[in-house]
């Protein structure tokens, strides 16, 4: 079969563990509690590959745009430069019409060509069904239209707090994506601990550790300390 190219992820210290990179037209999700980074690792993703050229499209069914391009704008990534010159785009879409996201998302990364696209956060999808069998056919129908356009993906997905268990919201994201990452926040005493973990990669030989990272000036970044192995 064709290697497929490794897209990276923008973080650094992940893409070593995990064969240099994402692979290209995959579909990760980046799952965790609030409070644990992932906008961030979204953010991070987008505008490293700005930076090299990919066009790039984040769509957002929670905050503002403007409240994320001020997240951004925290650690100096200017998005709005790219949005000016066509190379960026930043939607909101309202969690009430999700019927309509599918079409949206192609239509987005369609005008764009874009490389990279974010979903923040998939989590939402069922707010308006009630329906556990319809919201899982919405997510798995979601998925594959975004595999379809070949774009490189991240979606984001919110753990509620005490389902130490459940990967994903509705339980159905973790086995359709091509990889699940897990952001963890243990505030233990003084030491508050962040924890990344690769749960899942297809087609990839990944590290298998808790790795410890931190949210510094210019955005996460994995530890140079090595590798935690918490109690399991």
């Amino acid at each position: 079969s064709m290697i497929r190219r490794r897209i990276k992820t923008g973080i650094p210290g992940l893409d070593e563990l995990i064969e240099g990179g994402f692979l290209e037209g995959s579909v990760n999700l980046v799952t965790g509690e609030t409070g644990t980074g992932k906008t961030l690792f979204g953010l991070q993703f987008l505008w490293y590959g700005l930076k090299r050229g990919d066009t790039c499209v984040y769509i957002t069914l929670e905050e503002s745009p403007e409240d994320i391009k001020a997240d951004a704008e925290t650690f100096g990534w200017n998005l709005s430069s790219y949005e000016d010159r066509g190379l960026f785009r930043i939607v909101y879409h309202d969690p009430a019409q999700v019927n309509n996201l599918g079409s949206v998302l192609v239509d987005e990364i369609r005008t764009l060509k874009a490389k990279r696209l974010v979903l923040d956060s998939i989590s939402l999808v069922g707010m308006v069904l009630q329906d556990i069998a319809k919201i899982r056919k919405m997510i798995y129908n979601l998925i594959n239209v975004i595999k379809n356009t070949g774009c490189t993906a991240v979606l984001i997905s919110e753990i509620l707090s005490g389902e130490e268990k459940a990967l994903s919201r509705h339980g159905v994201e973790e086995f359709v994506v091509d990889s699940v990452i897990v952001l963890n926040y243990l505030g233990i005493g003084e030491e508050s601990s962040r924890m990344l973990q690769i749960r899942k990669m297809r087609r990839t030989n990944h590290g298998k550790d808790y790795y410890p990272f931190e949210i510094c000036s210019s955005g996460i970044r994995i530890k140079e300390s090595g590798v935690t192995t918490l109690m399991r």
